[in-house]
């Protein structure tokens, strides 16, 4: 963590404040919606991650890992609990039968969609506020 130079001003706190404020709202609003949805917040930020992972190949239970920062035998045990409910299912590598890849159901890409919209929706009308924020902040 590098440290800026710059001494903080009483709004900059008031600023990082509202800012934090604002992330909280949001996931406090994300976690309901899944709830609301029928999962748990964890396994709607894996969904997502599923869905939205940028490689080549559809992501691998370590890459899952790594995008929700837990264990790996935790990222085995919420694609089981993920696969059991009928939002994933598991490809075993063709060349490296130790690795196993996760790709949504249609069950799985059902629940995501309207999950996503109601999350784009949300951070559309927090954006203004948003913006403005970041805005004095890295003035």
């Amino acid at each position: 963590m590098s440290v800026s130079k710059r001494k903080l001003s009483t709004e900059d706190y008031e600023l990082l404040a509202q800012f934090r404020w604002s992330l909280r709202q949001f996931l406090r609003f994300s976690e309901c919606a899944a709830r609301e949805a029928g999962l748990m917040p964890q396994q709607h930020q894996a969904l997502l991650a599923i869905k939205g992972f940028g490689g080549q190949q559809p992501i691998l239970i370590g890459e899952l890992a790594d995008r929700l920062q837990i264990l790996h035998h935790s990222a085995v045990g919420l694609a089981d609990r993920l696969g059991r409910e009928g939002y994933v299912k598991r490809l075993t590598d063709e060349n490296d039968r130790r690795r196993v890849h996760l790709v949504l159901t249609p069950r799985g890409e059902t629940i995501l969609e309207t999950l996503s919209a109601a999350h784009r929706d949300q951070l559309s009308a927090a954006s203004p506020s948003l913006m403005r924020i970041l805005k004095r902040l890295s003035e």
